[in-house]
């Protein structure tokens, strides 16, 4: 699903080496700039100059070749320190969002086992709290282990023709509970044939993600909306709610993994803080990109496109 990429210094030097051949042909074809017809090489200067500049040629060329070579070098060990930085970050991050169930986890069940004689009522809470936690944790290791997959494993990734409208359709299905006891209204205004080639599951996870996201955040009794415009790039997808908003300086950092507006408020919600960043680099992964910002009426608008075919 990715294609390989010519590094900057080879593209540097691959320019440079364009410019000199296509010297090396204008002056073989004409000694002298102010000549209209290409005529044969005769003064013995001339050929001398030629040789010479071939000689010029090779040199720099062989030069540059190092040069770009000691760059590609420089810009891959930044990128590895950069990336390496990153996976630490993650990793606390990682280690910082388990810590919260597992801590809750260890503190009801030790409860109840170190108070036999507890009430039932208050050990049914317990219980009850400690599933949520669980279902919590569960949530976090598969987010987690889908971002993996994106990471290290995408072109092992099958592809086929997914129908969008039939998936989106089955969603507001799966999520029509939860929608009530907010009482949101989703209004899928998808018409027609909409399919793309793809994953399944990840363009699953940004329809999802997309509505689970509206559903924890927006508010009570908003509208959430949905639609989409066939251009010669792709489908291009509007996917918007009138709730409560983001300020305007946490929206570029949306997409960021474990990013939170109001962290009590997001854990308190059930959020895995990996939603977005699932999105986008879903979207990523199928050639097409993704922005967020203001809607008109309030609330957040992500638009983002899809290929029809990678």
């Amino acid at each position: 699903m990715t294609k390989a990429k010519i590094s900057e210094g080879r593209k540097m030097w691959m320019s440079v080496m364009v410019i000199f051949a296509a010297y090396a042909a204008i002056f073989i074809l004409f000694e002298d700039y102010d000549r209209k017809n290409s005529m044969p090489l005769g003064e013995p200067s001339d050929w001398h100059l030629l040789i010479f500049s071939l000689v010029i040629m090779a040199v720099l060329g062989w030069l540059l070749f190092h040069y770009a070579r000691r760059m590609d070098e420089r810009i891959s060990r930044q990128q590895a320190e950069e990336h390496n930085m990153m996976r630490r970050e993650l990793t606390q991050n990682i280690a910082h969002e388990l810590k919260t169930p597992v801590a809750c986890i260890l503190g009801y069940t030790d409860t109840i086992l170190g108070q036999p004689d507890m009430p039932e009522q208050t050990r049914q809470q317990f219980i009850v709290r400690t599933n949520a936690q669980a279902q919590r944790l569960t949530a976090l290791l598969q987010d987690i282990s889908t971002l993996n997959r994106m990471d290290y494993a995408a072109d092992s990734l099958s592809l086929e023709r997914v129908d969008i409208q039939a998936m989106v359709a089955d969603i507001v299905e799966e999520c029509a509970s939860q929608l009530a006891k907010r009482q949101m209204t989703f209004r899928n205004c998808l018409h027609g044939d909409i399919s793309v080639q793809g994953n399944w599951q990840l363009l699953y996870g940004i329809f999802r993600n997309l509505t689970d996201n509206a559903i924890l955040y927006a508010g009570m009794g908003t509208t959430i909306c949905l639609s989409a415009e066939h251009k010669a790039d792709g489908w291009h997808f509007s996917f918007s709610d009138n709730g409560v908003g983001v300020p305007p300086e946490h929206l570029p950092r949306l997409f960021e993994r474990f990013y939170r507006v109001d962290k009590g408020r997001s854990r308190e919600a059930g959020g895995t803080g990996l939603g977005l960043a699932i999105v986008k680099n879903a979207v990523v992964l199928h050639g097409g990109n993704i922005t967020v910002g203001a809607a008109p009426g309030g609330g957040l608008l992500f638009e983002f496109t899809l290929p029809e075919r990678l």
